[in-house]
Parts: C-alpha cells; structure tokens; sequence
C-alpha cells in the first residue's frame, strides 16, 4: 500500500521539476552574425552591432535579465568560407542570425536558414531577388534594390537619357541589380543598351580592358553597381582614360555614397577623381537619437574602439540587433522557452559519413520569424516595419553629387513623391499622386565642372566618323548616287541630309559609304538590314518607310511624301469641243484678251481725231473698237489706219499676233493629229484583273508589296533598272514583249513623266509612304534629325532643295500631266508681250502729250478778264469745268483744231 503510494508522488515530483524547468526563462539567448570583418561594411557593422548587444543587455527593459550573446564568424568575402562558418555558428544553438553583408552568401545560407528554421536577417544584402516565396525565412531591415533601381531609373528618365552602359560585377548582387534596371528603364521607354560584367575579384587591369572597349560605344551614360571599393579603382582608371570630362556621366548605386561615408576626414582628396558623380544614398531621417548614436560613434573613434566612419549600413545593423532582441523578448514572453530538436536524418547518419547529426532545427524558429515580422519600432534608421515580400518599408534615397571634394544633397526620392528638393518625410500624405513634370532636383555640377546636362552619348567621333551607307544607283540619279566612282556622292536626298545636320546641336563626323555596284540599283531592304546588323551606323538616301523596315530600324521624320501609283499609256487625242483651248495655258489666254482689248483702245484713242471710221455715235464707237482689234487677226481689215502713232503699234502688235497664231496652229494641229498610245487600265484592281505583264523598279520595295501584299503572281512582274527601259517597255505594250503599266513610287514617277509626253498616272496614290534616313533602333541621332527636317520644312529651306534639283524646267509635281505638257507657256512669249505692251504705251503717251500741248495752247487763246460771278465760284466748279472742256476738245477733228488756231475761232460745233 505504501508503495502503490509512493509511486505516485514520485512521478508529480517529476512532473513538476520538469514543468519548473520548461517554463523558467532562459538565462541567455544566443544569436550568430556573418560577415566580412575587415570590409567597408563589415568593420562599421561589427562595432554597430557589438554596441547594439551592449545596449540590450544594459537596458533592463528588454529581455528581463536575459543576456543577449552575439557569435560572430568572418566570411572573409566567400561564399564558400560564410557557408562553412554559418555551421560553426548554428552549433552554437542560435536563435537568429544576422546578415550575411553579401547577397551571394545570403542566396546560400538561406537555404540552410530554412532547413534548420533559423531566420536570417540582413542589413545589407540588397539583391532583388532574394524573395519571401523562395526563402521564407529570409528578412532585410536595409532596402532592396528594387526600390533602388527604381530611383535610378527615375534619375535617368528625369534627366532625359535614353541608353546607358552598366558596369556591375558579375555575381549575384550584381547581375540581379543590372536586371531589375533593365525592367525599370524599359518602363521609362529606355534601356540598358550594353552591360559589362567585371570578375567578382577584378583588377586595374580588368577595369582598363573594360572601359577601353566601352569609348567605342555610343551611350556616355554610366550606371555603376559593384561591392563597395575604399580605392575607388572604376573611377581612379576612368579618370586616366579621359573619361571623366564633360561628355561623359556617371552614377553609381548607394556602394558609393556608402564608401565615401566610410572615409576618414583625413582621406576625403581620394575624392578628386569623383568629380561631378551622382550617387544615391538611403535615406535616413533625422532624429535625436540618431545624433546622439553619431556622437557616441565618434567617442568610440578616440577611443580606438570604432576604425572607420559611420555609414547608412551601420545604423541599420545597430537597428537589426534591437529588432531581434525585441521579437525574442516578445516570443520569451509568450511561449517562455527556447529548444531545439535534432533532424531524425542527419542525426541518423553513419560516423563514416560527413558529421552532420549534431545540426538541429530551432523549434520556435516560424514562431520566432511570427514575431520580426510584426516588429514596428522607432530605430537609428527611422520606423523600422516589414512589408509582405519581408523587406522594410522603404524610407527613400538622398540623391548626392560629388562637387569639388564636397557631398552635396541635391534632392531625394521616394516611390510616393518621386524626385523632390525637400525630404520625404515633409512629403508624405501631403499628395497621393505624382507626375514626372513635379520631379525637381538642384543643380548638379557633371564631370569636367558643368552645370549643363550633359547630352549623353556619342554616336560618333574624329576618330571612328558615322558609317553612312548610301545607295549607289543607276537610275534615277538625281536623287543620290556615286559620281563615276569619284567617291563624290550626291544629289537631292544627300542636300537633305547634310541642310539638316547643320540643324543639329552638335557635331556629327560621318563617312558616306556607296552601297551598290552602280550597274543596277541596289536592293533597299538589304541596305536597311545593313544598318541593323551595326554594318551601318545609319542609310541615307530614297528609302521609303514600310513595315517591314521599320521592326528592325528607327526612320527620321519623312522628308519627302511619296507612295505607289500606276503608269501607264494614256489617251491625249484630246477630242472634245474644247480641245481648241488646249494650246494655251490660261495664264496666256488672259494676257492675250488683255492686249485685244489695251490694242482697241490705243488705237480707238490714236484714230477719233483723224480718221472718220472712228467716230460717230458712242455705240457705233465701241463696237467699231472692239471689231478693229479683232478683226487684225485676219489678214484685211476694214478700217485703215492714218495716224502715224496707230501705224507703228499696228506693226508691233501684227507681227505679235503672227508669232502667236502660227504657234497656236501649230500645237493645235499636233496636238489634233498626233496619233496617241491608250490603255483600258483604269485602277490596281483592273491592273492586277488584266493579267498584263507588270513592271517595277530594280530594289524597290514595290515587289514585295505586289507579291506579299496584293498576291500578284511573281511571273508577271518584270523588273526595269531605268526611265529608258520604262519608255522601251511601256510602247512595246504587253503584247509585244513589254509591260501593261509600271507600278513605282510616286516621286520617280513624277521625275520620269517630267520628259514623256505619252505616258500618265492611272487613278490615284494606291500607297502612303515617304522616304527618310534609317538609324538603328533607338539611336538618338533619329529624334534629332528628326527635328531638323521638320525645322528645313518649316523654314522653307526643304522646298528650295527640291526645286534646286527637279525644278529647273519646271517642278514635275507641279504639272498636270493630262494637258500641260502639251501647252504654250507665257514664259515662251514674255519678251514680245512686254515688247509690245512698251510700244503701244509709248505711242499713247506722245498722243496724250501732244493733246494736252494743243488745249493748254487753246485756252490761252480763249482767255476773257474774269468776271466777279466767276471769281466766286469754287475750285472744284471749275476744276470740274476744265475737265469738260478738256474731254470735249479732245473729242473735236484735227482739221478743226488746227482751222482753230488758223483763224483763232472756236471749233466747237464744227464738229461732224
């Protein structure tokens, strides 16, 4: 009996010693760090986080008497090393680790992290692709380069650049960094155009090769994203290279803003070679306990205890330890115990085998992660909170400029406000919403000490000219060609080219490269292929923008508006009841009505006062004037002629009229007589439905469009390489060897009905197209001789080219080439107009002259003492009276005029 009782009470002593036990709290609690202790980051983060420890265990709100021991192990900046080390450390039966600084070492130790449920939180591995879903038990009190790359992209697209060259070094850190920039400049219509990769390890010597390779390339624009580097070696070689002169620009991702904060006051000239850099820094609030940190810091410095600087990924480690120790006070708290288990696997292994038995997962270790991810507290750093991917709240950057071995703030950034002069904290909740027109930064001072944005890239140089190719054609060689091989090039699209790149702000050297053997014109597309193959740097000449051309390379603003139209024979029998109007135009159809009627009125004038055909009623008059002027274009006519005056305008004016009237025959009858070529094609439908041979021009891209586009069957096209071969096909006919019509762009066709007068467009512009100089894709050079060409137009300047080169005889686009090139032009008869028109106003001049002579004379005779009515009348009564005595002298005979002066009578109503 007394046994069965004692058993019992053995067995509740247990219980509760082992109840005592569980639910005692643990006298310490022991956390690991990896890192690189002798690094820029490794040496400010292990006296951060040494007097973070030294804080918690000091401070007896936290922790309750529990110590906090911190393991550190050196990584030595190996993955290999921090793989290795980090078992060292969870042997050591640590409930967290802090970092790893590396994000290399932090893809590998998280894996093990998960496996043993020991959460890892960095102060420093930023790469973006360290995610939540992949490593559940990864966490980051720094910000990602998401956030970074973001407001690099910002500054790039803010400043207006379109290409960049990144320099990264080639590990994890840096290639998913590199990656994200591509994604966020792709938003922003930019891009990454080249990325050069330096060795994990590199040297001045790789940094050499890596930047002599890069002058040759057009973008000017460097984005550099490596491990902090306390000898600033990329820029140390850069400025060796003359590459950090005023057309080159430099940024640099927060490993810089990070190695500069690093230096001592004493080592701030290594600065010199940073001249004109732009970085970005995290940004981190001001605060009363951050100035007091600094404070410490520096005591610290005197007293040996700290060697470097204080930077942004100090403070963060400072926080790191604190957030830790309070998701670990608060995890004691509730479930008052931490333990461990071994894993069955490992603990089952064979001694032979690699000794990983003694490994074991922390049981609290999701909980443990449960509670850092609640964390909210107020840090060196600012709030320090966890959103979803287990990142921090990002908090933004401080944009910095490097200007005469000063750290200048020039602005800040955040995903809320962009790019802003005041600090983010000022902006928050003030607007919801931002624009790229808000964004504002000081002035920054670039490399080479300017002020002015640099333009970016150089696409060419003295050294290495623009490769321009350009068609070298047979045909049609007013538009661009070779000179008998001269390496002279020209014509009207090389004019184009070389008016608008005066236009642009600044110097392009270039080569002009023939493309083409001369002998036939080369194929288009071919030439553009070139020029996305980087054979050329751009095309020049009568390239049309189609489709297909444009998916692979950029067109300039068209300079020219051309598309497809039909050629073909045409009827100008001109046989309708009109036809009669046809050989003049009808400028000079005016100008000879003109003269008709300036002749009848002369003449009229020079004969009422001699000849008695002239005068009698007003009537009788005007139809007597306007009969005589026509009636001078048969060969006799009615009334003769008697003044002198008269008789010298008539022989002007008939031997005028002889001119005209045998050139009107003379077109009239050919263009009566001449036998015309005719054709039923109406349109591209009744073309393509005809089954006609079809011809097109050699490299056109007309074919491809008739045979792609249109199915027309490759059969019955036929290539032509010249306006000979157009007129040779076109009057053999598709009977006889030739083409039904000529399918070709409109601005060749224009130039080649320009000298035939058999041959017409057919219906209309069946394509819209126009021609323009190819760049390859995304080169600047597009948009600004884009703009260049639309300045020429706009100025006129483009119009002036294209008379200079088709306008000689006349613009062909400019004539109507269904009855102007049958007409006469004034232009053929000014000199006898004007000779006539001299003639005929000269004589009536002297007439005039003469009349006034003879009245003057006349009212001197019939001078009388004024009278006192007459001297109060009014001028205008008597100037009105002068006029009619003036009109009705004039109109008195010539016989009575001189009987007049004879006698000294009046000649009024003498008059018959």
């Amino acid at each position: 009996m007394r046994q069965g009782v004692a058993l019992p009470l053995h067995t509740l002593i247990w219980v509760f010693l082992t109840g005592s036990l569980y639910c005692q709290r643990p006298s310490v609690v022991n956390i690991g760090a990896i890192f690189t202790f002798n690094s820029v980051i490794g040496r400010v983060a292990r006296t951060a986080m040494e007097a973070a420890v030294s804080d918690v265990n000091a401070d007896p709100r936290i922790l309750n008497g529990t110590e906090l021991r911190l393991h550190m192990e050196d990584a030595n900046c190996s993955v290999f090393l921090g793989s290795v080390e980090v078992f060292q450390v969870l042997d050591k039966n640590i409930v967290a680790i802090v970092g790893p600084q590396s994000s290399s070492i932090a893809h590998m130790i998280s894996e093990i992290a998960n496996g043993l449920q020991v959460p890892l939180i960095s102060y420093a591995a930023t790469d973006p692709s360290l995610s939540a879903l992949q490593f559940p038990f990864f966490l980051r009190t720094t910000q990602s380069d998401a956030y970074q790359m973001a407001a690099m992209a910002d500054l790039i697209d803010f400043y207006g650049w379109k290409e960049v060259i990144a320099v990264y070094v080639d590990d994890d850190y840096g290639r998913n960094g590199v990656y994200t920039l591509g994604d966020e400049l792709e938003k922003k219509m930019s891009r990454i155009s080249y990325k050069l990769a330096l060795p994990v390890q590199f040297n001045l010597s790789d940094i050499t090769e890596l930047l002599n390779k890069s002058k040759v390339l057009g973008p000017r624009v460097y984005v550099v994203h490596v491990d902090p580097d306390p000898r600033l070696r990329i820029f140390t070689v850069a400025k060796q290279l003359q590459m950090m002169t005023s057309s080159y620009v430099w940024l640099a991702t927060d490993w810089l803003s990070t190695t500069i904060d690093s230096f001592s006051p004493t080592n701030r000239t290594s600065l010199t070679v940073l001249e004109g850099v732009v970085t970005l820094r995290q940004h981190i609030p001001q605060s009363n306990r951050k100035r007091a940190f600094i404070s410490r810091w520096k005591k610290m410095q005197k007293e040996g205890l700290a060697s470097s600087e204080l930077n942004a990924y100090g403070l963060c480690a400072y926080d790191t330890v604190w957030a830790v120790a309070h998701s670990i006070e608060n995890f004691i708290n509730e479930y008052r115990n931490i333990s461990f288990s071994f894993i069955d696997r490992l603990h089952d292994m064979k001694p032979s085998e690699i000794e990983l038995g003694k490994l074991k997962v922390f049981d609290g270790g999701s909980l443990l992660r449960r509670k850092l991810l609640k964390t909210n507290m107020s840090g060196l750093t600012g709030q320090v909170q966890f959103n979803e991917d287990r990142n921090r709240v990002i908090g933004g950057y401080d944009v910095i400029n490097i200007d005469q071995m000063t750290i200048r703030t020039v602005g800040f950034w955040t995903n809320y406000s962009g790019f802003s002069v005041s600090p983010p904290k000022t902006l928050k909740g003030r607007r919801s919403s931002y624009s790229p027109l808000d964004y504002k930064l000081d002035n920054v001072m670039w490399p080479g000490g300017n002020t002015e944005r640099p333009r970016g890239w150089e696409i060419a140089n003295n050294e290495k000219p623009l490769r321009i190719g350009v068609p070298k054609r047979a045909s049609f060689v007013e538009f661009v060609t070779e000179l008998n091989d001269s390496h002279t090039i020209q014509g009207y699209c090389i004019d184009v080219f070389i008016e608008a790149q005066k236009l642009v702000p600044y110097e392009i050297p270039y080569r002009f490269e023939p493309f083409g053997n001369g002998l036939s014109n080369p194929n288009y597309d071919e030439l553009v292929k070139m020029v996305a193959e980087n054979v050329f740097d751009a095309a020049v000449g009568d390239i049309a923008i189609v489709k297909n051309r444009t998916s692979i390379v950029d067109f300039s603003q068209p300079y020219a508006t051309t598309g497809l139209v039909i050629v073909a024979p045409i009827d100008n029998s001109k046989s309708n009841a009109w036809v009669f109007l046809k050989p003049f135009t009808w400028e000079m159809w005016c100008v000879t009505a003109a003269f008709f009627v300036m002749i009848a009125v002369v003449i009229w004038t020079l004969e009422h006062r001699v000849n008695k055909d002239f005068r009698g009623p007003p009537k009788r008059q005007l139809v007597t004037m306007f009969l005589f002027s026509f009636s001078t274009l048969f060969k006799k006519n009615q009334e003769d002629i008697m003044s002198p005056l008269g008789r010298l305008v008539m022989v002007v004016w008939l031997f005028l009229l002889m001119v005209i009237t045998s050139s009107y025959t003379a077109n009239l009858t050919s263009i009566l007589t001449v036998q015309q070529l005719s054709s039923p094609i109406t349109g591209i439908d009744s073309l393509i439905a005809s089954n006609w041979p079809i011809g097109y021009q050699v490299g056109s891209f007309a074919y491809s469009y008739l045979t792609e586009s249109l199915y027309i069957p490759r059969s019955r096209l036929v290539q032509l390489g010249s306006p000979e071969e157009y007129e040779k096909a076109l009057r053999q006919g598709p009977y006889d060897g030739g083409v039904g019509a000529i399918i070709d762009e409109l601005t060749y066709i224009e130039l080649f009905l320009s000298r035939q007068t058999d041959f017409g467009i057919i219906g209309q512009t069946f394509t819209r197209s126009g021609w323009g100089f190819a760049f390859q894709r995304d080169s600047p050079l597009a948009i600004d001789m884009s703009t260049a060409i639309l300045k020429l137009s706009e100025s006129g300047e483009l119009q002036k080219i294209h008379e200079k080169w088709f306008c000689k005889m006349g613009c062909p686009s400019e004539k109507n080439l269904e009855s102007e090139l049958n007409q006469l032009h004034l232009i053929s008869f000014w000199g006898l107009y004007l000779l006539c028109g001299i003639f005929t106003l000269t004589a009536f001049l002297i007439f005039l002259l003469r009349v006034v002579l003879q009245f003057v004379r006349y009212k001197k005779q019939q001078a009388v003492p004024p009278s006192p009515l007459s001297s109060s009348s009014s001028w205008s009564t008597r100037f009105s009276q002068s006029i009619h005595n003036f009109v009705d002298f004039i109109d008195e005979k010539e016989e009575a005029i001189k009987r007049m002066f004879i006698h000294g009578g009046n000649p009024q109503g003498q008059a018959t």
